[in-house]
């Protein structure tokens, strides 16, 4: 039922999806579904966390990698990813950012997981286990400008894109080093 809402969450919002209508791909009752699921917020909750590790799993990049790749390639796999599922990336941070509890506490998470990644590959590990510490506050910030573009960037039609996927990486990729100078 998870992966049906995963499905439908790749064209409509989150909190657009019919109950109804997952039931019935998955050809089961409505009450069926809440049995696994006390309620449309439950589901919902399954749908976005399932999304998020998702996220997460498709954006590791090789472990045998330098660390300079394995940044490089995280980011060309998270602007893949917004790109192919534009909609519904925008759904969850926007989700995120109006105060849905379930869907600030998923974006959280995901955005830290996200970050620690990042540090490692900057060689600070350490530092991705201290949230309050400036450093992480400052690759967390860059990874919300880095999304910003990316969702900009491919809700423009491709011909209109005035760069590809790899020069919108390495362009981040080099403001983030830039800004770790200041």
């Amino acid at each position: 039922m998870v992966r049906i809402g995963l499905m439908m969450l790749r064209t409509q919002p989150i909190h657009e999806l019919s109950i109804d209508a997952i039931a019935g791909q998955a050809g089961i009752s409505r009450s069926l579904l809440f049995h696994y699921f006390p309620s449309k917020r439950d589901y919902y909750v399954a749908v976005i966390s399932a999304a998020g590790r998702r996220l997460l799993r498709v954006t590791k990049p090789d472990d045998s990698l330098p660390p300079d790749e394995q940044l490089h390639e995280m980011l060309i796999q998270f602007v893949a990813f917004i790109t192919r599922r534009r909609t519904a990336y925008i759904s969850f941070v926007r989700g995120a950012a109006g105060g849905d509890d379930y869907a600030v506490k998923v974006y959280d998470e995901t955005r830290a997981g996200l970050t620690k990644r990042v540090l490692t590959y900057l060689g600070l590990p350490e530092v991705a286990e201290s949230p309050a510490s400036g450093e992480y506050m400052q690759v967390h910030a860059w990874l919300a400008y880095t999304e910003d573009l990316a969702i900009e960037w491919s809700g423009l039609p491709e011909n209109d894109r005035q760069s590809t996927d790899k020069e919108l990486v390495t362009h981040a990729i080099e403001a983030l080093h830039l800004l770790r100078k200041l």
